[in-house]
């Protein structure tokens, strides 16, 4: 009888899933008896397992944050379900898509991705399973892989294909970058291009001397000197500004189950000091940075060091929204380890500590060595119509993707001078101008020339305003 009820389930589910483009296009149809164009909202909400949660107003446009009922596993849909959330930035039906991923919790205030805006574009983006509250209770985490969040992504796009017909472009920065590259992978027939920004590519997790040599060569040497000193100091102080990290924590509620102890946290503080900055900064806010380490005094130290990395991170109450990035960075995604030649050893307790330190004790993981490799050697051999963009000085571009043989109409460029918010708009006029054509091709409305080749919707101070997320440094 279980086994029977199982089997039930699992076909409701999936008559569910067959049958959106039917209520879709049913909707449609009744609207086109009437007379009427099908209202958006309607269309969306027809979908078997779409919910509302909120219809913001933004001119030019019709705003909906949903909720999207998904299965915890997509392998088993019969073994319950969760509720993801949705936003989709509408522009018109006869508008391309683009489906944006930031690898983590989807914001609900609009606004447009620069592909988005490129192609004049219709926006659905989609919260990372696991990251709250678009995780399943009680959690199973074995079910938050790569494979289960390309299976997610891939469900919504098929719910929404039959309302939105045009052309579909994936993209995402950082982590989202890697979603959407995951994405290509597991489904390459559902997108018609991908656009990754500033995507690390780990394939190799405990080779990571491409990342020492980055950090030998970025910016200045002025620059380098002056972070290297300030975090070395740092450590040489760690009783005294240790005592400040006590009162600090003591302050605010901080607690340091996770990590293990206040100690841990305050080098992993000051271990993510120079990636930080250079993360986000540029060469030019080298002048913020104390240009004499030895004679700064403890507030400058600790002013420096908390603005870049933030000493509340590796608090409990800091890693617990990214408990689902550290449990997939020490599962599958890997994580960067670099040397500090220029600390003397008596100074660094810990080094670099592994994902599982940041993870919750009670979550059990396991690394799969596999999993990275193969997405690297499917981009490199079968990559079609993708995109990848790196900034000339940011660390996460250490270890990138590469397109190479048998890969078709795909490339991988750099911005010159810029962090982990490189854009198109940062490219070499010449690599500029081909992205944007290349752009607009995948989405069904290529210019006529790639020198004539620009974004097709005006720039909107709001919508397209860039956030670099100012988060976990070890955290693409």
């Amino acid at each position: 009888m279980r086994k029977a009820l199982r089997w039930l389930l699992a076909l409701t589910v999936l008559i569910g899933t067959l049958s959106t483009a039917g209520v879709a296009t049913a909707t449609a149809a009744q609207a086109g008896r009437t007379g009427q164009v099908a209202d958006i909202k309607d269309q969306l909400l027809a979908i078997p397992g779409m919910s509302l949660i909120q219809e913001k107003p933004y001119t030019g446009y019709r705003y909906f944050v949903l909720n999207y009922t998904q299965p915890i596993d997509h392998r088993h849909p019969s073994k319950g379900t969760f509720q993801q959330r949705i936003t989709v930035l509408h522009k018109d039906v006869s508008r391309p898509t683009v489906f944006y991923t930031s690898g983590y919790n989807v914001s609900t205030t609009p606004s447009r991705s620069e592909p988005t805006r490129i192609a004049d574009a219709n926006q659905v983006s989609l919260e990372y399973r696991y990251f709250t509250p678009s995780r399943p209770a009680p959690a199973d985490w074995s079910k938050l892989d790569i494979w289960q969040a390309a299976s997610d992504q891939h469900r919504v796009f098929k719910a929404l294909k039959p309302i939105y017909t045009k052309n579909w472009i994936a993209t995402g920065g950082s982590k989202g970058g890697m979603t959407a590259t995951y994405f290509e992978r597991f489904y390459p027939r559902d997108m018609d291009g991908v656009v990754a920004y500033v995507a690390p590519n780990d394939v190799v997790n405990n080779e990571d001397s491409a990342y020492d040599r980055f950090f030998t060569k970025v910016g200045t040497k002025e620059c380098r000197d002056r972070l290297d000193a300030v975090q070395r100091e740092a450590l040489v102080r760690r009783d005294s500004l240790e005592q400040k990290y006590a009162a600090y924590a003591a302050e605010n509620g901080f607690t340091f189950t996770t990590v293990g102890s206040l100690d841990k946290a305050y080098e992993a503080v000051v271990l993510d000091y120079v990636w930080g900055f250079w993360q986000y900064s540029l060469v030019s806010d080298c002048d913020t940075i104390p240009a004499d380490a030895a004679t700064a005094t403890d507030d400058e130290i600790w002013t420096s060091v908390d603005t870049i990395s933030g000493f509340s991170f590796y608090t409990d109450q800091g890693l617990d929204p990214y408990t689902p990035y550290y449990y997939q960075a020490g599962t599958q995604l890997g994580a960067p380890t670099i040397e500090f030649p220029y600390i003397e050893k008596k100074y660094v307790r810990y080094g670099y500590q592994p994902p599982r330190n940041f993870v919750p004790r009670s979550i059990p993981m396991t690394f799969q060595p596999n999993a990275m490799r193969d997405v690297d050697s499917w981009v490199r051999h079968h990559a079609d119509h993708m995109l990848f963009v790196y900034g000339q000085n940011d660390p996460w571009g250490a270890e990138r993707f590469a397109v190479g043989k048998g890969s078709k109409d795909s490339y991988v460029f750099t911005a010159p001078g810029l962090n982990h918010g490189a854009n198109v708009a940062g490219l070499t006029a010449d690599q500029k101008a081909l992205a944007t054509a290349r752009i607009l091709a995948w989405a069904g409305v290529p210019a006529t020339t790639a020198a004539q080749a620009k974004p097709l919707a005006s720039y909107d101070a709001k919508l397209d305003r860039q956030d670099v997320r100012r988060e976990p440094t070890l955290r693409p």
